[in-house]
């Protein structure tokens, strides 16, 4: 099982999940290496970053940044990337840390 589906299953059963997220897609808010907790919530809104899968791939934290009541929540980057719309989101991020410190909370 792969860290993808570890977090879904987590979210699933629990409703809350921890991964660490690389990459720099979401500079400066979070950091490559930052260690997110995930909470499993009832509505998602814009700015929150969610753990998804948009087009048959996991999206491990980026943000919504649309929403529309046929086509669902449109996610992208932190640098105007878009990566596509979709219905399919597993949880949004409330912490992140890196390095033992919190860097990001919502």
């Amino acid at each position: 099982m792969n860290k993808y589906e570890r977090l879904k299953n987590e979210l699933e059963a629990i409703g809350t999940g921890k991964m660490k997220a690389f990459g720099t897609s979401m500079l400066p808010i979070l950091k490559s290496g930052t260690l997110l907790t995930f909470i499993k919530a009832s509505e998602y809104a814009i700015g929150d970053i969610v753990f998804c899968k948009v087009k048959g791939r996991y999206i491990d934290a980026h943000k919504i940044t649309k929403k529309d009541q046929h086509k669902g929540y449109l996610i992208a980057n932190n640098h105007g990337y878009e990566n596509g719309w979709t219905k399919v989101i597993y949880g949004k991020v409330v912490t992140g840390e890196f390095e033992n410190r919190v860097i990001y909370s919502k």
